[in-house]
């Protein structure tokens, strides 16, 4: 079965930086949207940031719009989440997710495939 895994997390101070990967082993993602969602200790698992099967549309939640970037390279399979001017109410484990569609949805409904995790700290 196709996995999503995703690595690149760790500790890190606030405002340093991080990218996260995801690779796609089954590379079958190419025709559908991507996202990172993140869930932080005792909170739901929330929104970060989108990207259509192309790559020309964005969804960004707010805290992150400015310091985040989300990006792909559907010929390898891979997603990215460049992190810069990292808060400590950044730290959560962020996951990877495939949706079922194009379109770069903001909501974890239609997000079919997801990743086991990586944890991210950012230290005061």
């Amino acid at each position: 079965q196709a996995q999503l895994v995703e690595s690149g997390g760790g500790l890190v101070q606030a405002g340093g930086s991080l990218r996260l990967s995801c690779a796609d082993s089954g590379r079958t993602s190419s025709n559908n949207a991507m996202a990172w969602f993140r869930q932080a200790p005792g909170k739901n698992r929330e929104f970060v940031a989108a990207t259509s099967w192309s790559g020309g549309a964005k969804n960004y939640a707010d805290p992150v719009k400015g310091r985040f970037t989300i990006s792909r390279d559907r010929g390898a399979s891979r997603m990215y989440l460049q992190m810069n001017s990292l808060k400590p109410e950044d730290t959560a484990v962020y996951y990877c997710a495939v949706h079922r569609g194009a379109s770069p949805s903001i909501t974890s409904a239609g997000y079919v495939r997801w990743g086991q995790g990586t944890q991210v700290t950012v230290s005061s």
